[in-house]
């Protein structure tokens, strides 16, 4: 698990926050100095946090658990699509649909409607129908597509949230407390850190310092899949060698019962010996 270096993150501007009148006081112990009324973010403390959230993020992955990102500014919005294809986890980038998690079962039911749409696609419905209704059908598809289309393959409430820019995205920020799901978030100096659970202190505003902590975020997620894999891979090895083993057992068993218990057989015309008891048959007395 590799952290960026600071030179990396100097290059990539994660140190640069807001002017000094947008910040939150709340950010102060992240804070390095001021400077041309800049605030600067301490990178140590950036580097601490990161470290935090990362191997939380991969414990997560490692459990088979899916993280949702979320990134509906412009300036992230194709990184974190990107990086989050590259782990197949779902992603947020266009609008955030409200009530996503809070109703998830409605949103169930519109991701389940373009399956439906793309049902009637196949089977021949689509050529039954009015060129209206196709038109209002198709259009109704493609906005479903545009909104929902990245989050097809969650069928349940994601373990974890990822986010870009928790002011502006402050409805998932919600609805993640409301249900206790945990949240990690870039946070630069105009937010709130204590609103989520893992804030990682850097700029969001700037695409390369994004696409740093997104990224590094993703490594982390990799290497715990691939040690969910190996581990998986072993308990299957373990799972064969015990059915070896017990298909041996009962190979050894069914031979001691063919050909009889060790001790016990007797030679072709010798008699049973007397067990000498109490019911046992004595000889006769002599008259």
């Amino acid at each position: 698990m590799s952290l960026p270096s600071t030179k990396e993150m100097l290059d990539a501007g994660v140190h640069f926050g807001h002017l000094k009148r947008k910040w939150n006081p709340a950010m102060s112990p992240y804070i390095f100095m001021e400077k041309n009324g800049i605030h600067i973010i301490d990178l140590n403390k950036t580097t601490a946090k990161l470290a935090e959230a990362i191997a939380a993020v991969k414990q997560i992955a490692k459990s088979g658990k899916k993280v949702l990102f979320v990134a509906t500014k412009k300036q992230g919005k194709e990184i974190v699509a990107r990086e989050a294809k590259r782990v197949n986890m779902p992603f947020v980038t266009e609008r955030w649909p409200g009530g996503m998690l809070t109703n998830f079962a409605t949103i169930r039911k519109s991701v389940k409607k373009m399956a439906t749409i793309d049902r009637m696609t196949t089977d021949g419905t689509f050529d039954t129908i009015s060129k209206k209704e196709k038109l209002q059908i198709s259009r109704q598809r493609e906005k479903l597509e545009k909104d929902l289309g990245s989050i097809v393959d969650l069928s349940r409430l994601p373990a974890a949230l990822f986010i870009v820019d928790i002011s502006k995205e402050h409805i998932a920020v919600a609805e993640a407390k409301r249900l206790n799901i945990p949240t990690f978030a870039i946070v630069d100096t105009n937010s709130n850190p204590n609103l989520v659970d893992f804030a990682i202190p850097a700029n969001d505003d700037a695409s390369k310092s994004i696409e740093l902590i997104v990224s590094t975020v993703v490594n982390s997620i990799i290497e715990g899949l691939e040690e969910r894999k190996v581990s998986k891979d072993k308990d299957d090895e373990g799972e064969e060698g015990e059915e070896g083993t017990e298909t041996n057992k009962y190979a050894k068993a069914e031979g001691t019962e063919e050909g009889g218990k060790p001790g016990l057989t007797r030679k072709p015309g010798s008699r049973r010996p007397s067990s000498g008891g109490p019911g046992a048959r004595r000889p006769a007395a002599k008259a």
